[in-house]
Parts: structure tokens; C-alpha cells; sequence
């Protein structure tokens, strides 16, 4: 009970500065496209904290230890900063598009960034289920083993591709294509993290060096 109070005020919070980042440089409520957006993120975040909360509460305990003052390796601080800058950069960046008229998106692209990001986001709800160990940080713990079946035998990172395809997605949720501008560095920002999680885990996990052996994709599926 301790972990979800906690879980649902750290999501509240989030949900807070996303609010503000959305509607503050829109300069405006009247703003349909971040209403929607808004809606489905808080929708599926309520939904993910009660389950994980009642099915998985130590999976839940290792989502919560996010951002980069949890990270061991310093590389990896600076990849989580910069994943969440890109994000909020995103949101903002969208919602200045919105105020000044930048750019005009059909409601069809609209709905098409939704399915995006609910799509995005629902790849990384099922990681949790299938993987208990798929912390918010880089971390090894003793009894861990290597997870292959399921989307993790499709992908390596399948927490990663969920997070991009949400990356690509929110822009035109949010009806500006001036804001997929920052999806190339989220991309990057994502790469640089796999190289570096991929030389930690080879090192400290048992039997995750055969795995990439087997699953060669480790982003997006037959690309890279």
C-alpha cells in the first residue's frame, strides 16, 4: 500500500508539470489536441500504477526509482536527463505550435499520434508484466535472470521501442509536426543508453551475452 500511495503521488506530480508544460506556452484550455493527449496519459498511468501495485508492487518499486540521480553509471545520468529534457521539449515545443500557428495538422495525423502514443505506452506496461526486473535504472540484482520470450524476443530493448514510437507519436497527438524536430535526439539519447546498458549487462548478467546472439535487433525490430 506504502508503494502505490507513493507511486500515485510521484505520478500525480508528473502529470502536474506535464499540465504545465502543455497548456502554459500554448497560452490557452482551449486547446482539444492536449486535452485528448492529456486524457489517454493520465488514463493509462492510473491504470498501470493500480495493476502493478496489486499483481507486481517490487516491479512498481523499481519503476519509481526514475531519473538520473538513481543511475550508477555516468553516462547513463546524463543520457536520463537528457531523455527527460527531450521529452518536456516535446510537449513544449508542440504546444508554442499551437499558440503561434506553426504548422496545421489534419485530425486524421492527430489520431494517428494517439494511437501512438497509447500504443507506446501500452509496450511499456506489457515489459513490466513480462520482465519484473525491467527497472527505471541500469541494474543487476543477484537472482536476475535473462528474459527472452515474449517482446524480448523480438527486440532487446522493447521498453526503448515503446518510448520512441511514443516519442513519434506525441507531436502529432498534439497537432504540430514542429515538434517531431526533437525526435531525432531522443533517438540518439536512446542508442547511446542501449550501448552502454548492453556493456553493463554483458558484464554482470549471467547468460546475456548468448542472448544477443539470438535477438539481434536491438531497438526496432529487423532495422537495428
Amino acid at each position: 500500500m506504502k508503494t502505490a500511495l507513493q507511486a500515485t503521488m510521484s505520478s500525480v506530480l508528473s502529470l502536474a508539470l506535464m499540465a504545465l508544460a502543455l497548456f502554459w506556452p500554448a497560452g490557452t484550455f482551449d486547446y482539444w489536441q492536449a486535452w485528448i493527449f492529456f486524457g489517454i496519459f493520465v488514463g493509462l498511468s492510473v491504470i498501470y500504477t493500480v495493476y502493478a501495485g496489486l499483481t507486481n508492487p517490487a516491479a512498481l518499486r523499481r519503476r519509481m526509482n526514475a531519473g538520473p540521480q538513481y543511475e550508477t553509471r555516468p553516462v547513463q545520468k546524463v543520457v536520463v536527463a537528457g531523455v527527460g529534457m527531450a521529452f518536456f521539449a516535446l510537449l513544449i515545443v508542440s504546444a508554442l505550435d499551437r499558440r503561434f500557428g506553426w504548422s496545421h495538422v489534419p485530425t486524421v495525423w492527430v489520431v494517428v499520434g494517439n494511437l501512438l502514443t497509447w500504443t507506446g505506452l501500452a509496450i511499456a506496461m506489457v515489459v513490466i508484466t513480462q520482465n519484473s526486473y525491467a527497472a527505471a535504472n541500469i541494474t543487476v540484482d543477484a537472482e536476475q535472470a535473462v528474459v527472452s520470450t515474449g517482446l524480448y524476443g523480438v527486440v532487446r530493448h522493447p521498453m526503448y521501442f515503446g518510448a520512441l514510437m511514443m516519442f513519434v507519436g506525441v507531436p502529432l497527438a498534439l497537432g504540430s509536426y514542429w515538434g517531431l524536430v526533437v525526435v531525432p535526439f531522443g533517438a540518439i539519447l536512446f542508442t547511446a543508453r542501449i550501448f552502454d546498458e548492453e556493456k553493463a549487462l554483458t558484464e554482470e548478467l549471467t547468460g546475456y551475452r548468448e542472448y544477443t546472439e539470438k535477438v539481434h535487433s536491438r531497438l526496432v525490430p529487423g532495422v537495428w
